[in-house]
């Protein structure tokens, strides 16, 4: 089993490297849902205040 053992090791960095990146790309894409969606809440303030201001 030793002289596969470097083999080994590129296979576990390679898919450490893997699992690392797609937590990376999930965190992103959820962070970039919330934003959209605070963005939009406060667009629907902004209008909301609008509404109010010329009644």
């Amino acid at each position: 089993a030793l002289e596969n053992f470097p083999l080994l090791m590129y296979i576990l960095a390679a898919k450490t490297l893997i699992l690392c990146l797609a937590f990376a790309g999930v965190k992103m894409y959820q962070s970039k849902k919330i934003e959209e969606k605070l963005k939009r809440e406060r667009e629907e303030k902004l209008k909301a205040a609008e509404e109010k201001k010329d009644e």
